[in-house]
């Protein structure tokens, strides 16, 4: 028994260190306890054969739909804030987000997103009812405080019309039990 539950805090400890310090702080940045955050489900972002980034879905909860989401993406080159802050723009376009709030959000994004290199990360993080906080390097840089934009800005990566399906379902396999 003393060997299981040694075990059990072992791979506790290795799946705390895993997670993006955003999602670590628990309370602080994340709007929820560390225990409450479980990975979902992880893949790479490709376009025409070169990767973007490595993307892993946190869920806080159960419910993919409505419980607090973070979406901790690993850039594997350099993409300045311009082309990171377009690129949303347009696939949220494409989703069929309101051109008005985009028009909105884009100045916001604008404002939270930093131009990344190979290696940084970006954590969104979907905090139901108030919005998306974002971190740079598990620092906070910025929150769009529109429950809105939360929904088209997830829905990049998990909408059904999502531009990468293949990665859409990788993120969404489940949570991930230890083995």
């Amino acid at each position: 028994m003393k060997t299981l539950v040694a075990a059990c805090l072992l791979l506790a400890a290795m799946l705390a260190q895993a997670m993006p310090g955003a999602l670590r702080g628990g309370g602080s940045g994340g709007g929820a306890p560390l225990e409450a955050w479980q990975e979902w489900g992880s893949g790479e972002m490709r376009w025409f054969g070169l990767a973007l980034y490595d993307a892993t879905l946190y869920v806080a909860g159960t419910d993919v739909e409505r419980a607090p989401l973070a979406l901790h993406l690993r850039y594997r080159r350099d993409i300045s804030r311009e082309r990171l802050v377009q690129a949303s723009i347009a696939e949220m376009r494409r989703l069929g987000a309101d051109p008005a709030q985009l028009k909105r959000w884009e100045g916001e994004l604008n404002r939270v997103f930093p131009d990344v290199a190979s290696g940084d990360s970006i954590t969104g993080m979907r905090l139901p009812g108030k919005g998306v906080r974002f971190f740079h390097q598990d620092a906070a840089c910025g929150d769009i405080a529109d429950p809105d934009f939360g929904h088209w800005f997830f829905a990049i990566w998990l909408d059904p019309k999502s531009h990468s399906p293949a990665l859409r379902s990788r993120l969404l396999q489940g949570p991930r039990t230890p083995p």
